[in-house]
């Protein structure tokens, strides 16, 4: 199946769900999609500094998209500004409970495999991501949750992974019977592979999860699941022009209140527990950009909070449009290349 690009997917999600007014605010319409260079660490500009604490796998990382939006060459990138971890995205069905980077490229053999190759060669190291808005989901295609923590665990045996990242979304997201499978799926995946990383990212209001996010971090808890990280996507509000950073901080402080209230955990630890994945420049909304003036302070907040998880969709983007103007290969703003990953390569929680 073709993959729409990520524009195409928000503005449908508009387009079906509206606004829902939630105390003043409107819901975000869910998003989706879908460690260093000996050299690099001495160049761009906002390489950490020797010494420095390094990110935990998945901390940080902005997603890398090959399906679509011209994607940079991953270890160009990592050269020009020292970042060290990449998203990369997607995996999804291929009709059954079997994974495929987006359900028709091979697990494995093909240029995902070639780009995470180079990515390690270089120092670097990946985390894979699981979902995005369209395409067919593992976690409807999968029965039961040994069948989907099977799926799962067949993508961390290939790549031998240390962090996987579950964007779920849409019909994945809306369908309680799954997300308590996906749930049930980390569980095992957690219980089978000591130390692995599990991030979880959905969509938020801009006052932090909707009904559904929040019903997906109680059963987490219920269940038992130590995520690493519950991950909302703060934009695509519908609200036209806001601040973004504004509206990202509260965002993350709703995710934090119902990650606390969940697990039973301080301000503080359930912070740790939280993060975000924004988006740069121009979103699908009209009026709504995150300038780099934004994530700056967002990511600042993400520092002051020791947030477990800040990402964006999509390195594909981080620059400046062209002569052509496609939303999946550029920012639509002003701005240098690769300016919102150099923001984003320092982050160590």
């Amino acid at each position: 199946m073709k993959k729409k690009s990520k524009r195409s997917r928000r503005l449908a999600l508009v387009a079906t769900c509206g606004l829902i007014a939630t105390g003043g605010t409107a819901t975000l319409a869910a998003t989706g999609a879908q460690a260093a260079a000996p050299r690099a660490a001495t160049q761009g500009a906002a390489a950490a500094a020797p010494g420095a604490t390094a990110a935990a796998s998945g901390q940080t990382g902005p997603y890398l998209y090959l399906g679509w939006g011209s994607p940079p060459r991953a270890t160009d990138v990592m050269a020009a500004t020292g970042t060290t971890q990449f998203t990369m995205a997607f995996i999804l069905s291929d009709g059954g409970c079997n994974p495929k980077w987006d359900g028709s490229r091979a697990l494995t053999g093909g240029s995902d495999q070639s780009t995470i190759n180079s990515i390690r060669s270089a120092g670097g190291d990946v985390t894979v991501s699981f979902g995005g808005w369209s395409g067919a989901k593992l976690g409807e295609k999968c029965s039961s949750a040994s069948a989907l923590a099977g799926a799962y665990q067949k993508v961390i045996d290939a790549y031998k992974l240390k962090s996987i990242d579950i964007d779920i979304e849409a019909s994945e997201f809306e369908n309680a019977t799954v997300r308590q499978r996906v749930i049930d799926a980390l569980k095992i995946v957690k219980q089978k592979n000591s130390g692995i990383k599990v991030y979880v990212t959905f969509g938020t209001t801009t006052s932090g999860p909707d009904a559904n996010g929040k019903d997906l971090v109680r059963r987490g808890a219920a269940s038992g699941v130590d995520v690493d990280g519950w991950t909302v996507m703060p934009f695509d509000f519908g609200q036209g022009s806001l601040d973004m950073a504004a509206a990202t901080k509260s965002a993350v402080d709703g995710l934090k209140n119902t990650v606390a209230s969940a697990y039973g955990l301080s301000s503080d630890a359930a912070y740790r527990k939280s993060g975000f994945s924004s988006m740069n420049g121009k979103t699908d909304v009209a009026g709504e950009r995150v300038t780099l003036d934004n994530f700056r302070s967002v990511v600042s907040y993400a520092k002051s909070h020791h947030l477990a998880r800040v990402s964006f969709w999509s390195l594909n983007r981080d620059r400046a449009c062209g002569s052509g103007s496609d939303a999946d290969a550029c920012s639509g703003i002003n701005q240098g290349t690769y300016d919102f990953t150099k923001v984003l390569a320092g982050y160590t929680g």
